[in-house]
């Protein structure tokens, strides 16, 4: 059952697109203040976000900015501001989509659909990287070196998983325990440095000249890899 993050301060309208979206078999958690939307994200993990722009808190605009700056997850935006420039804000900041107020609640269904189809097709289509002699299959979670499956943990699973979604880019211990263990996780961050260390010699054939998982001092990891 895909899941359903919706951020919406009018409890009416909630209520009502909560009942639209779990008609048609969404799993829909509801946010009513703009303070409550990053925690609610992470926890949740939804498969898509719809978000009103005007919360009390964290307005729309900065909960869409914070997602943004490590994860693709489909966002639409609500708003009563239809004006152009308002739109193209959502849109430029990276908003899959904009619905302006006051709108059928059908039509946000229908405009849901559209945008989670998009985003599996997209899925799909990236599911599989491969880099040199490692492959790793995001959907079936396989990863192959030289064509043989490298047995991890589910944890570490779930680590290299994600830190090979995001090629290139680094991530701090902090960033790593609320993404892969969750913002509930209250054992020692020195978990993370476990899991990179077994994974580093599940991986320890795999050519440097093809990738490795890089420890950026003061930083944090960082999976680098030629494609």
């Amino acid at each position: 059952m895909e899941k359903i993050l919706l951020i919406e301060d009018e409890v009416a309208i909630s209520k009502v697109l909560q009942a639209y979206l779990q008609k048609e078999n969404y799993e829909v958690r509801a946010v009513f203040h703009g303070n409550e939307a990053i925690p609610t994200f992470y926890e949740f993990s939804p498969d898509l976000a719809l978000i009103d722009v005007m919360l009390p808190g964290k307005d729309g605009w900065e909960i869409l900015a914070e997602i943004r700056k490590d994860s693709t997850c489909p966002i639409i935006m609500l708003t009563a501001l239809d004006d152009i420039d308002y739109r193209l804000r959502g849109l430029n900041g990276g908003a899959d989509d904009y619905i302006p107020k006051p709108f059928d609640a059908s039509e946000v269904v229908a405009r849901t659909k559209a945008v989670l189809r998009r985003s599996r097709q997209a899925i799909s289509e990236e599911s599989v990287q491969q880099y040199g002699s490692l492959v790793i299959n995001q959907k079936s979670h396989l990863v192959k070196l030289n064509g043989v499956e490298v047995p991890l943990t589910p944890r570490d699973l779930s680590l290299l998983l994600f830190i090979s979604r995001h090629p290139n880019q680094t991530f701090d211990r902090e960033q790593l325990i609320e993404h892969v263990w969750g913002i509930d996780y209250e054992g020692s961050d020195r978990a993370v440095d476990l899991s990179i260390k077994r994974i580093r010699k599940s991986l320890q054939n795999w050519p440097a000249a093809e990738g490795e998982i890089k420890t950026l001092r003061g930083l944090g990891y960082q999976f680098c890899a030629k494609e």
